[in-house]
């Protein structure tokens, strides 16, 4: 659909393919310099005799209006009109008046008169349906930016709102920032606040992106580029929040003629050349469905919905070679007066055709993220093709194609109280100081299409993006809820904080007292709403000293522990020997576990050539390395250490590729046959919540599983969550999924997996000892 009927779109609209002549300038605001953008105007006005002219009007001395400038208003006010008949057209009148004595002598680069930008915004607005507030600001949007008239003035003549509408979309100055990206960032930032207030901003905003990317053809080619990845990262998923589909749909198509512009050229010439088939087979089977739906007695109109260019290359895209159908690149709308008629309309059409399994989507129950609302559905026909029918009542459709705006007569504070992902938004801003940083949150933030609800043991339903872990529900119950976070349920089971949650899911959260707890700087390796990763970043920056992991901890007390448990004999030692596990355990770096009765045991020595053959080194004393303690198929490397042993590792062992870049040489190493049948021993970490017993329990498993503990490390509790670490023997390979499966069997603990090696402190600060 094309709205505006003043500058349509350069290749945009499944109807239109034909470019026309437009006018252009390019968005202002963190857009374009500014001095570059007045330079392409051939004429500049007097500013501050018209300046104060329009101030001279505002006060109500005004000129005299002349008929051609109130001629230029009609078709604005007509379409106005058509939405509200009452609408007062004398402030409207008024408003343009002022907008166009202020521009008045700025031209635009297509050589016209720049008072055809706000005049195309308005009307944009019109054919929305928005109120007379919204074109006054629309008409006065670039005033106060542009010119020498002042907010205060816009304020005294308009009111409260209209300035705070024109104050909102005014983007701040270049000078104030180090380039144009902050001032850019900066700008959305205010946008978006202001949004908070009164959605019509950003509804503003949007109209105004869609009339400069409609005349961007005008722009130099590197500007056209900037501006339209602009445009596709924030403005377009910003208009589908707001569930504005009329402008996402047209500003997707002149990004993607932009961007893509041969892409685009193909995907017109084929759907001008199927048009006449596509639409004859759409109009027959839209007949059919509403012979069948008033016979059930449902009154519906029963239209064809053509795709718009980037959906029709979606398709194209997912079908690869095969030939596009004419039902590939139209869908089928049924509109209808009351939500119990969607429902009837759905058994209607399961009735007469074949629905496809796994296509139905019940979006009236469960509304999208921007308040959409319909029936989904796809029907097979007897020629076997397939068509995808979207059902809805009419208010549902003035909803689906103008969003917000469909029922936005004033601020939108109904609208906006429901749109969780504007509040989340709003929420995790203030935490950003930095423009560059806050740019980046957004587009990432703005970049998942899709969400998920969860729901509370309480019932209470948690909005998240999709991708997101139980952290990110932590911190969407709160923020004092997410840095006590210790543990998470998902539909009753435990699980690991990391765990990805999907549609649906009921989440409980396990919180530690709230002295001493903490988030942990893991986190932010996995958690996917910024909400959370503010949250997080802000506790850890406040609390430098906090937020470390076991691993983390250990690996800073490690240098210490050592000297104090170790004297000096601790430099003497071979750093490629304590990586492959002849110093203390990984993890106990102060051999701490042999201090702790029951705890640690003696390691015992490696048969390691009854288990592994060095061709290179017969007879020389073989170890298997502690570090990634290998076990079949690993593939192996190995390396000759003092007196002569080879310590054979994993092949991909963190300290395997820190010996290598220190010029060590690899020894080959080969599995011998039958080694299974010996035994072999694997580290396994565990995490867990902390409790009495917990020890006792866990080595009962192993114990119950047939396997035999020969080193155990214990790293201390840190905010109620323990790492622990087993070496185990085991009899044979397939013993070791089972062993697993019963540990995560043992309550509270939510994770268990095979160790991975860490980086020898040794190996990697002093490499050249090696």
């Amino acid at each position: 659909m094309t709205i505006g009927g003043i500058d349509p779109p350069v290749g945009a609209g499944a109807r239109d393919v034909t470019p026309r002549p437009v006018d252009a300038r390019t968005d202002k605001r963190g857009d374009t310099d500014r001095n570059a953008e007045r330079s392409g105007r051939s004429a500049r006005r007097p500013v501050q005799r018209l300046s104060l002219a329009a101030a001279t009007f505002l006060i109500g001395g005004g000129r005299k209006r002349s008929p051609e400038a109130l001629e230029t208003l009609i078709p604005l006010v007509q379409v106005h009109r058509a939405h509200h008949p009452k609408a007062d057209l004398a402030l409207l009148q008024r408003a343009f008046q002022v907008a166009e004595l202020s521009h008045r002598g700025q031209m635009r680069k297509s050589g016209e008169a720049y008072i055809t930008h706000p005049l195309a915004v308005a009307t944009i607005l019109a054919e929305l349906g928005a109120d007379t507030t919204t074109l006054v600001a629309a008409l006065l949007h670039d005033t106060v930016e542009d010119t020498d008239l002042t907010l205060g003035a816009v304020r005294e003549s308009f009111g409260d709102d209209v300035a705070h509408l024109v104050d909102g979309v005014t983007k701040l100055e270049k000078v104030d920032f180090n380039n144009r990206q902050e001032a850019e960032a900066e700008t959305m930032r205010k946008i978006l606040v202001a949004t908070g207030r009164d959605l019509r901003v950003t509804v503003i905003k949007l109209a105004d992106r869609l009339h400069n990317m409609r005349t961007i053809r005008h722009m130099r080619r590197a500007s056209q580029i900037r501006i339209a990845e602009v445009t596709r990262d924030v403005f377009i998923p910003l208009a589908e929040r707001l569930g504005i589909h009329v402008l996402k749909t047209e500003l997707e198509d002149i990004v993607f003629a932009t961007l893509k512009a041969d892409e685009h050229a193909g995907i017109v010439r084929v759907l001008a050349e199927t048009a006449a088939e596509r639409d004859q087979a759409a109009a027959e089977l839209a007949g059919s469905v509403r012979r069948a739906l008033r016979e059930a007695g449902i009154d519906a109109q029963v239209t064809p919905r053509p795709r718009h260019h980037v959906s029709a290359r979606r398709v194209q895209v997912r079908r690869g070679d095969a030939p596009l159908g004419p039902f590939d690149l139209s869908r089928l709308m049924v509109v209808v007066d009351a939500d119990t008629d969607c429902y009837g309309a759905l058994g209607v059409l399961h009735t007469c055709w074949t629905p496809l399994a796994g296509e139905f989507k019940d979006f009236i129950a469960t509304p999208k993220f921007n308040l959409y609302q319909s029936l989904h559905t796809a029907i097979s026909l007897r020629g076997g093709e397939v068509v995808e029918v979207l059902i809805r009542t009419r208010r549902m459709h003035r909803l689906a194609e103008f969003g917000v705006v469909a029922h936005t007569g004033d601020d939108g504070s109904e609208e906006r109280g429901q749109l969780e992902w504007l509040h989340r938004l709003l929420t995790w801003q203030g935490g950003i100081p930095d423009a560059t940083a806050f740019w980046s949150q957004l587009t990432a933030d703005l970049s998942a299409d899709r969400e998920l609800l969860v729901f509370t043991p309480g019932g209470r339903p948690l909005t998240l993006p999709a991708g997101s872990t139980c952290v990110d529900a932590a911190y969407a119950i709160g923020e004092q809820t997410g840095h006590r976070c210790i543990g998470a349920q998902v539909n009753g089971r435990l699980v690991a904080l990391s765990s990805v949650l999907a549609d649906g899911e009921t989440v409980s959260i396990i919180t530690a007292p709230p002295t001493g707890a903490g988030p942990s700087r893991e986190w932010l390796g996995f958690v996917r709403s910024p909400l959370a990763r503010v949250a997080i970043a802000s506790w850890l920056a406040e609390h430098p000293e906090a937020g470390e992991s076991p691993a983390e901890t250990a690996k800073t007390a490690g240098p210490a522990g050592a000297a104090g448990a170790a004297g000096t004999k601790s430099a003497l030692r071979d750093p490629a020997a304590d990586a492959a596990g002849f110093g203390p355990a990984a993890g106990d770096p102060a051999g701490i576990s042999a201090l702790r009765p029951g705890v640690g045991a003696p390691v015992e020595q490696d048969a390691g050539e009854n288990l592994v053959s060095v061709p290179g080194s017969p007879g020389a004393p073989v170890r298997l390395a502690r570090c990634c303690t290998p076990v079949p198929p690993d593939d192996l490397a190995g390396f000759v250490i003092r007196g002569g042993t080879v310590a054979v590792h994993q092949r991909d062992c963190a300290n395997v590729q820190q010996m290598i870049r220190a010029g060590r040489d690899i020894v080959s190493a080969v599995w011998l046959p039958h080694q299974a049948e010996r035994g072999y021993r694997v580290t396994v970490q565990l995490e867990a919540l902390d409790r009495p017993r917990l020890l006792a329990d866990v080595t009962a498993a192993i114990d119950a599983a047939g396997a035999d503990i020969t080193s155990a490390s214990i790293a201390p509790p840190q905010q109620m969550r323990v790492r622990q670490t087993y070496t185990i023997r085991l009899a044979d390979l397939a013993s070791l999924p089972r062993l697993l499966k019963a540990l995560r069997r043992v309550q509270g603990v939510y994770d268990v997996y095979r160790a991975r090696p860490r980086i020898h402190p040794r190996v990697a600060e002093s490499p050249g000892e090696l």
